[in-house]
């Protein structure tokens, strides 16, 4: 069994080593899902998406002559 030792007593390195364990864990949140896009850069998905729902459903006149 490791003896306990205050944080404030604790060497650089042993601090170091028990602060990387603290952040190691995010547990079920995933950082990576939570980003938010950037609106200022161009998304060329974006683009595409938009011209799908626009111009996605063509209509068809058909004049009585």
């Amino acid at each position: 069994m490791k003896k306990f030792i205050p944080y404030e007593k604790m060497s650089k390195r042993m601090k170091k080593e028990a602060d990387k364990q603290k952040r190691k864990d995010w547990g079920v949140l995933s950082p990576v899902t939570r980003k938010s896009k950037n609106a200022k850069i161009y998304d060329r998905k974006k683009i595409r998406s938009m011209d799908r729902k626009d111009h996605g459903t063509d209509f068809y006149f058909f004049a009585d002559d």
